[in-house]
């Protein structure tokens, strides 16, 4: 049998981001004219030896874990499926620019009639990469600038400097990824940052100097993200008319959190689901308890940098942005317990134009979306509290159309009908675009 190229696999579902869709040009097989010419597809074959061509900082131990499961593939099909298993797992860890695999018999003296032996030729990327982007996020636009030195010990760790100056945040920070071999959803980072952001909806200016540890560990199908976060946070007035509740906030302050996030996401997309759910819990224990409501720890009041914003072209629609709950002076404060929801249906364009290409990035939204952000006097209780935010539910609902930019964003453009609008609510009564990375 001749050599079989393991990245033409056109009778297999393996199509995805790192693949591509296979075409009328993809090849099979490509077989050799040989004396032993034999038919294994349906034969036992033995994985006898697995190569790699092109390692140089790489350590052995961290790509072994990854290609471990080719070893156990008992057919020929089964070598394709998990050799190309594993070069999707070694292109996760983001320390090579490009992996081929090879298939091919076995030869020399402890050849067996049915062994196969596998090459992965790999090309590692660069000490040192350099990038320029920009990117839109919750309605807003940034530049950045970044430098990373991937793979720089030779276990996939990384470090990325980056540079952002954005229309509302500019910030630049400093971090150190590693993540567990054989398990890259396990891993921990270390950041250094500085981050400046102007907050219109509150008249308020907030300067943020801080270092976090982060640790990411993945149970069953559950994924837990835990925090420590250490931050000297200096806030100002944007305006000179900023309100009094905003001055008195004024000032220099430190901060210590420990928080953390448990993440259940079944969604085939993240930006244009078709099916699945995303559930989000969060938790912070720090001068605050976090979990959709804000608790202070003795006499002084929450901080106006910690509390909860809600309304918005990502959030509850048909709201301007943050512009839900306590005010004063024109100026939002935030609310120390919310919530929020949303039902959406999403349909391809009438008429279906531009079928097949541009058009499928288009979809027609339905959506339903609620909530509601308050204060709490917390010598009430928790009947008290739910009572609240039971209350003068804020509400809408509309229709329009959205954008898909690849799998990073999304753009909306809305026809809304806000409801529940309550005293000093900012509402936008008709239509609304919005463009953003997470959208409720």
């Amino acid at each position: 049998m001749g050599t079989v190229h393991a990245r033409s696999l056109e009778p297999l579902p393996m199509d995805g981001p790192d693949f591509g869709a296979l075409g009328e040009e993809a090849e099979v097989v490509e077989v050799e004219p040989d004396t032993k010419q034999e038919i294994l597809e349906n034969k036992d074959v033995v994985v006898q030896h697995v190569h790699f061509d092109g390692l140089g900082r790489t350590k052995d131990d961290i790509i072994m874990y990854e290609i471990a499961d080719v070893f156990k593939a008992k057919n020929l099909i089964d070598v394709m499926r998990k050799s190309h298993e594993a070069r999707e797992k070694l292109l996760r860890l983001g320390i090579f620019r490009q992996v081929d695999v090879l298939i091919d018999t076995c030869h020399g003296d402890d050849a067996l009639p049915n062994g196969l032996d596998v090459t992965f030729e790999v090309t590692e990327l660069r000490r040192l990469t350099g990038s320029y982007n920009t990117m839109v996020g919750n309605n807003e636009g940034s530049m950045v600038l970044g430098l990373k030195f991937p793979n720089l010990l030779g276990r996939a760790e990384k470090v990325t400097f980056q540079f952002s100056y954005g229309t509302k945040e500019t910030s630049y920070g400093l971090s150190f990824f590693k993540p567990r071999p054989g398990n890259f959803e396990r891993n921990f980072s270390v950041n250094v940052y500085k981050v400046t952001g102007q907050f219109p909806w509150s008249s308020l200016r907030e300067t943020d100097r801080g270092v976090s540890f982060e640790v990411n560990v993945p149970l069953w199908k559950t994924n837990h993200t835990v925090k420590w976060e250490g931050v000297w946070r200096e806030l100002g007035c944007l305006a000179r008319t900023a309100s009094f509740s905003v001055r008195e906030e004024s000032g220099h302050s430190l901060k210590s959190s420990l928080s953390h996030a448990m993440v259940i996401d079944s969604r085939n997309s993240s930006i244009l689901p078709k099916r699945g759910a995303l559930l989000k819990i969060n938790q912070v224990v720090s001068t605050s308890f976090w979990g959709g409501m804000l608790v202070p720890i003795g006499d002084k009041p929450s901080s106006i940098a910690d509390r909860f914003y809600l309304g918005g072209p990502t959030s509850v629609r048909g709201f301007s942005m943050y512009s839900i709950g306590p005010q004063s002076e024109g100026d939002y404060l935030g609310g120390e317990a919310y919530w929020a929801a949303g039902v959406h249906l999403y349909t391809p364009l009438p008429f279906r134009p531009g079928r097949g290409g541009f058009g499928d990035l288009f979809r027609t939204h339905f959506f339903l979306n609620a909530g509601n952000l308050c204060n709490l006097n917390y010598g009430d209780g928790p009947r008290a509290h739910l009572q609240r935010l039971a209350e003068c539910i804020r509400w809408s609902y509309g229709a329009g159309v959205v954008l898909r930019l690849g799998n990073i964003a999304r753009l909306e453009l809305n026809y809304c009908f806000p409801m529940g609008v309550q005293p000093g609510d900012r509402v936008c009564d008709g239509v609304q675009f919005g463009a953003g990375i997470r959208f409720l």
